[in-house]
């Protein structure tokens, strides 16, 4: 006699979380392989970079050895070694993240992914992590070699191995509070005000381009209880010579408070889609 056994739910229906992380995994995985199969898009972002910490350390090393060698307790070759990885982690993310995240909420985009089972906000920040992956896989030995040749070996070779986790902690930081700020969009429908004034932020208060130390105190202590330092001026800091492991806690504590604010506008922004219809 055969007994027939009804057949049990999906696996993935029993295991959601484990599902969930796989369909992160992929996103992530997916991204960074189309990423990397696009090597012209990646030689445009390793050449603007080139440029760019070539003009603005030279502008710093300028400055440094017109003050006695030192900007505000950075030598020359620091300084060219914080330029270079404070713009490496921003250089090597989509600039215009927040707008385009905006543009896909406004056009409904988000609302048709918000309603598959896995979480749309952490399918798209492991996209564009991984999209990120190439670039940074480039530009980071790139500013290397422009360091060297123009300024010399690092500071601290212990500080630049902490620098290397400070990068991808910054890179995390970076895109998981450019969601947050594009949240807004599910309720004033464009996000070109959030995207304009994170980057303002970045820029100055989280020390891309300039280390923090030029600010007044006052300032400085602003910018402790802000996340954006932990976006560029953490790693920066680090590869600049300085041993300060905490700077790497720091970040750790702002991804995980950007993790639930971005997962909490996310939610609220769902809710509101639901009540008025999209």
């Amino acid at each position: 006699m055969t007994t027939s056994v009804a057949p049990g739910p999906p696996r993935a229906a029993r295991n959601p979380i484990r599902a969930e992380a796989r369909a992160v995994v992929v996103s992530f995985l997916t991204a960074a392989r189309r990423a990397a199969a696009e090597p012209g898009a990646v030689a445009v972002s390793v050449f603007f970079y080139a440029v760019v910490i070539a003009v603005v350390s030279g502008v710093w090393r300028f400055a440094a050895g017109a003050h006695d060698g030192t900007v505000v307790g950075y030598t020359a070759v620091a300084l060219t070694w914080y330029i270079a990885t404070s713009e490496s982690v921003t250089l090597a993310l989509n600039a215009r993240m927040i707008e385009d995240l905006g543009t896909d909420i406004a056009s409904g985009a988000v609302a048709v992914e918000l309603l598959r089972p896995a979480s749309t906000l952490w399918i798209r920040v492991a996209a564009q992590l991984g999209r990120a992956v190439p670039r940074i896989v480039v530009i980071a030995p790139v500013g290397a070699l422009i360091c060297l040749a123009t300024a010399g070996a690092p500071p601290h070779l212990g500080a630049l191995a902490l620098a290397g986790v400070g990068i991808a902690l910054a890179l995390v930081a970076n895109v998981v509070a450019q969601h947050a700020f594009a949240a807004s969009a599910f309720w004033i429908r464009s996000a070109g005000t959030a995207w304009y004034l994170y980057q303002k932020l970045v820029y100055v208060l989280g020390g891309m381009l300039i280390p923090l130390e030029v600010f007044p105190g006052w300032l400085q202590a602003v910018t402790r209880f802000l996340p954006f330092r932990a976006m560029a001026y953490a790693p920066a800091r680090l590869a600049a010579g300085h041993v300060e492991p905490w700077l790497l806690v720091e970040q750790l504590v702002w991804v995980a408070v950007l993790a639930l604010a971005a997962t909490a506008l996310f939610a609220a922004g769902e809710r509101r889609l639901q009540v008025v219809g999209g």
